[in-house]
């Protein structure tokens, strides 16, 4: 540590002791002036003008800048028994060592300092008053250096408790979440690609090659037909008939229409354009017609949000919807969207058998997009049920 930190933070813990003196007197009078309604916003105002010194002090000497501008009474109260106690100490120590270098460093220079025996086990020594002086001058310059040190640590770890962390760890603090929820994202987008794909593997591809086979029949019966036509001497067999082509050709028609039905399902799990065109309540209300049970959804918004926002919110109700009929046996579902000034939510309601996982694969990408967006997300679904999840989103999405 610099001689110029050391003595920045000197400055910094003596300015701190004065301000703790006029804290303590402050406190004093503030405590019977608000049992009066009339003084109390003097008190206010003169708890606001005090804190402002703290936080003057505390950038200027100890290089800690507090986010939030007031404390409370309770931030002064502790500041001044820091300040009294840790700079009367501190004042007290430098006082000695000043004395003792000085006193000692004038015996020797001026040759009036007397000897002094000092005796140890198995050693004595005679040495001179002024060089004793000087010594212990030394060593509590060393113990203040380390007092100064931890009263300025324990002055910055007392602002960031009452008066939150400074800029710059809620910087790094921002920076660690922004990793971490990036990180996360990629997850959830690589785990939703598997999901299409599975979904397009088992669902829509098998139905794909069964109508290809059901088809290829078809075929092949009418061509047998079509031969069976012209040679009436091998007429006959299986599937060559009217009645074999028209049953094929319905079970074509039936797989194309599942097919289709396949391949709007998975349109619509990988993004509703109902969404986009029409909003979150009409991309909601055809959640509701698909689930099979009935759900009833309370739009309380009275604008649309962001469309990053929108589509979060969306999801989660979707997810939580499907989770509900899927896996929970859920016979009643109950969506809720409100919003305040800063903020929107969605909290999902259902009555089926709970014990759903926040950390299986769908719950927790949920959890990582809300996260990314700088949201919240919960899951209440003890053993039994009922199951809760809701999100909490800004209007604004972060631009960080």
């Amino acid at each position: 540590m610099s001689g110029t930190r050391i003595a920045r933070l000197l400055a910094g813990v003596l300015l701190g002791t004065a301000l703790g003196l006029a804290e303590l007197i402050f406190l004093a009078v503030a405590a019977p002036a608000a049992l009066i309604p009339a003084l109390r916003p003097a008190a206010t105002r003169g708890r606001a003008r005090l804190t402002a010194l703290e936080r003057a002090r505390l950038s200027r000497w100890l290089g800690h800048e507090p986010a939030r501008h007031d404390g409370g009474y309770a931030f002064l109260a502790a500041r001044a028994a820091l300040g009294v106690l840790g700079g009367y100490t501190c004042a007290s120590t430098l006082f000695l060592t000043v004395l003792l270098l000085f006193g000692g460093a004038w015996d020797l220079i001026w040759g009036d300092s007397e000897t002094v025996p000092l005796e140890l086990p198995g050693v004595k020594i005679v040495t001179s008053g002024g060089a004793v002086g000087v010594t212990a001058g030394l060593a509590l310059a060393g113990t203040l250096v380390l007092m100064v040190a931890a009263v300025a640590a324990l002055d910055r770890r007392l602002a960031a408790h009452f008066l939150g962390p400074t800029g710059e760890a809620l910087m790094r603090r921002r920076i660690a979440e922004l990793t971490e929820t990036r990180s996360g994202i990629v997850k959830a987008v690589d785990d939703e690609r598997r999901r299409i794909e599975r979904d397009l593997h088992d669902g829509v591809q098998q139905r794909g090659v069964a109508l290809a086979m059901l088809l290829g029949r078809a075929r092949h019966s009418i061509d047998l037909a079509a031969k069976a036509a012209d040679k009436p001497d091998r007429a006959g067999g299986e599937g060559r008939g009217p009645d074999g082509i028209a049953d094929l050709v319905a079970q074509a028609y039936t797989e194309s229409r599942q097919l289709l039905d396949e391949l709007r399902s998975v349109a619509w799990r990988i993004y509703p354009t109902a969404l986009d065109e029409l909003g979150l309540r009409a991309a909601l209300a055809g959640v509701a017609e698909r689930a099979g049970v009935p759900v009833t959804v309370h739009h309380g918004l009275d604008t649309r949000p962001a469309s990053e926002i929108e589509t979060a919110l969306y999801f989660v109700a979707r997810e939580a919807i499907t989770n509900a009929v899927k896996h929970a046996g859920a016979r009643d579902i109950l969506v809720v969207l409100t919003e305040d000034e800063r903020t929107v939510s969605v909290a999902i309601s259902d009555d089926g058998k709970g014990g759903a996982d926040p950390s299986g694969g769908g719950l927790s990408g949920l959890a990582r997009r809300v996260l990314a967006l700088d949201g919240t997300f919960t899951v209440d679904s003890p053993p039994g049920g009922p199951t809760r999840i809701a999100a909490t989103l800004p209007k604004a999405p972060p631009c960080g």
